[in-house]
């Protein structure tokens, strides 16, 4: 075999070699968006409410200060979450956008806006979330011990999740939030609302939905 046939040999390799590894791997962005949102509900009578908008049912349900992510239930104090849901016939696509959803709580004259998703993470917390247990060194004795009262040091700062802890819990809830841009329906996820006060003082609940498939008014429960 000649030297000219032996190169054009190893180039075919190559480029058969990469054109395997391409196809191999999927465009990061595709399949990052494949792991947004929540799985929608069967139907939307599986939801608290459902109303008509145009050719789509938005559907939705309140969950206070709770941020279900599927796996794992998160909560926030200064923040409520609504899991919502769109459906539209067979095949049919929907621009989705945060935007589009607003809420009036005690029949407040100005509905509150949404809030991004990351707003929520420096509030974020997981109930069941335990400190790691430190071991007990040994014992120091400070001068002048012998006397009355107590240490006066100041009290250890709580403790913290560490990066990687709040890094998961904070992916999962960005997963979990709603999927912006042209979506085939149905889709569903959470959308988020300023709101410091209890859930036991809410008499009332409004979610105002205002786009691309039309205008609709949904009354939630506390």
């Amino acid at each position: 075999m000649t030297k000219r046939s032996v190169s054009a040999f190893q180039a075919a390799f190559l480029i058969a070699a990469f054109s395997i590894q391409a196809s191999a791997q999927p465009p990061a962005k595709e399949a990052a968006s494949e792991l947004k949102g929540l799985p929608p509900r069967a139907a939307p009578a599986d939801y608290q409410a459902q109303v008509k908008a145009g050719d789509f049912t938005i559907a939705a349900e309140f969950v206070g200060h709770s941020v279900p992510t599927g796996s794992r239930i998160f909560s926030t104090d200064e923040y409520v979450a609504v899991e919502v849901a769109l459906y539209g016939p067979a095949e049919s696509k929907l621009k989705l956008s945060i935007e589009d959803f607003s809420i009036r709580i005690n029949a407040k004259k100005n509905p509150s806006p949404r809030e991004p998703y990351d707003l929520v993470f420096k509030n974020l917390k997981d109930p069941e979330w335990e400190p790691p247990v430190k071991q007990e060194g040994k014992s120091k004795t400070s001068f002048g011990s012998g006397g009355g009262g107590g240490g006066g040091g100041d009290k250890p700062p709580p403790p913290k999740m560490s990066n990687p802890e709040r890094r998961a819990m904070e992916q999962l809830v960005q997963k979990a939030s709603l999927v912006e841009g042209e979506r085939a329906m149905p889709q569903a996820g959470l959308i988020f609302f300023q709101h410091r006060g209890k859930v036991t003082g809410i008499q009332s609940i409004e979610l105002i939905y205002s786009g691309a498939a039309g205008k609709a008014t949904l009354n939630l429960q506390p």
